[in-house]
């Protein structure tokens, strides 16, 4: 990707976190096949944190087991909640159940197979992940996964438990 285009991708990524404070309202399926809509998503007025991934994406994978190793501690000391949105296609949907099941993921997973809730948050790669406040408005946004950058996630959250 070239200078311009990375100076663009983050422009845009700017512009549309203000213009998107509250998740856009669109409707995807739970991995039971419930239908959700995302701008009624909320963790009775605490913090949510949304991740974003793919069954064939591994850097995915190693963030949701990473975070699903400290979930428990992190619900019981913040309360906070994650919902997984699993953006594969839908002849691969079928996968996803599986590799949450095999993993012992246990968060909400929402299934996005036609980008639609990727697209509307204008989310170019993953893993990406948001935060959202007990408002519902996005406070954190953050793309990529390295080892140990869950240690972030739950410090953005404890932040925002301060009085």
């Amino acid at each position: 990707m070239t200078a311009k285009k990375i100076l663009l991708t983050a422009l845009l990524s700017v512009i549309m976190l203000g213009t998107y404070a509250q998740l856009p309202k669109v409707t995807l399926k739970d991995i039971n096949g419930k239908a959700v809509t995302t701008d009624t998503l909320s963790n009775n007025g605490k913090p949510f944190i949304i991740d974003f991934f793919a069954t064939w994406c591994k850097p995915c994978n190693r963030e949701l087991d990473a975070i699903s190793e400290v979930y428990e501690d992190w619900q019981e000391e913040t309360g906070v909640k994650i919902i997984a949105v699993s953006i594969d296609q839908a002849q691969n949907i079928n996968k996803v159940k599986p590799l949450v099941d095999s993993h012992g993921w246990e968060y909400e997973v929402l299934l996005d197979p036609n980008s639609e809730l990727k697209q509307a948050l204008a989310i170019q790669n993953i893993p990406y992940v948001l935060i959202i406040d007990g408002k519902g408005e996005i406070v954190y946004r953050h793309m990529g996964y390295t080892d140990g950058a869950e240690e972030e996630l739950i410090e953005k959250v404890r932040e925002l438990l301060k009085p």
